[in-house]
């Protein structure tokens, strides 16, 4: 297979919405099967595009691909392949290291409610980097004349929506609807999702009757809590932009682990000096085979 063809399945799979890993090889030493810029894509039902060389080590690495891609945190792989009796992957007689890299879906903002707010939620999402599909019932408003810089349009009702948008585990839903009806009707599909984020506009008031009437339908208080409703950090926003800038903020915050805080700040020049840890950083543990 030629690289060419390798990087193709992983536009694909980033595409798709399923992920996967890509595994390199990032140094030998020795005799190996593989030198290093060997790839390898493992997709996230452990089928494999592209090869490091077969045999046990590469099926270690496609379990271990596996055990990371939840958590879309890359990590570095070490192997020794000298003597199986002491576990080590292989008899070559040399060493590897690996670098495993996710392939997540594209951060993506989904919004319900292509109105004034959604319009201009629609704007500034796609303005920060994420790909964004807008939904509405309303043709007139769901389509590029209204809102050009979408990336996708689906003219539905807010039933339908789950079953025809493409919602992955970077999909963060923003739901600015005209009515507690449209709520209590796409909200049940859409917390079947994996979504990690589901916001919903609207007063405190008008929350609290969507969920006496969600709960009516069955549907858990436990679940009902995964909604950030009334959506947005409180900024005091009036105007559809301002809006937009609260809902964008907040999802934002949840996508990279942020806190929502003021970043205020009076501490001594040494303690500034000291980095913060971060939330999400990446494991680069080397580990051996």
């Amino acid at each position: 297979m030629s690289e060419r063809e390798l990087l193709k399945a992983v536009l694909d799979v980033q595409q798709s919405g399923r992920g996967g890993v890509l595994a390199t090889i990032i140094r030998d030493q020795g005799s190996v099967p593989r030198h290093a810029g060997s790839k390898m894509l493992v997709n996230d039902d452990g089928s494999i595009v592209g090869s490091i060389g077969g045999g046990e080590m590469e099926s270690r690495v496609i379990d271990e691909a596996l055990e990371i891609l939840p958590t879309g945190q890359p990590k570095v792989m070490y192997y020794e392949l000298i003597d199986p009796a002491r576990g080590d992957p292989g008899v070559c007689g040399g060493q590897v290291e690996l670098f495993l890299e996710p392939i997540m879906p594209d951060p993506t903002v989904l919004v319900i409610g292509c109105g004034h707010c959604g319009q201009a939620l629609a704007d500034l999402a796609h303005w920060v980097g994420f790909r964004v599909i807008v939904s509405d019932d309303r043709i007139d408003l769901c389509n590029p004349d209204v809102i050009p810089l979408a990336d996708e349009y689906l003219p539905v009702s807010a039933a339908e929506i789950a079953a025809n948008a493409s919602i992955h585990s970077r999909t963060y839903i923003a739901a600015v609807t005209r009515g507690v009806p449209l709520d209590v009707a796409m909200l049940p599909a859409l917390l079947a999702t994996e979504a990690p984020y589901i916001g919903v506009m609207g007063s405190r008031r008008r929350w609290a009757t969507a969920v006496k009437k969600l709960k009516e339908q069955g549907i858990d208080e436990e679940i009902l809590k995964r909604v950030h409703a009334p959506i947005g950090i409180d900024i005091k926003a009036e105007t559809p932009r301002e809006i937009a800038v609260s809902i964008m903020a907040e999802i934002l915050a949840h996508h990279y682990g942020g806190t929502s805080s003021p970043m205020q700040w009076m501490g001594s020049t040494e303690e500034a000096e000291k980095p913060p840890p971060h939330p999400k950083a990446p494991d680069s543990t080397v580990m051996k085979g």
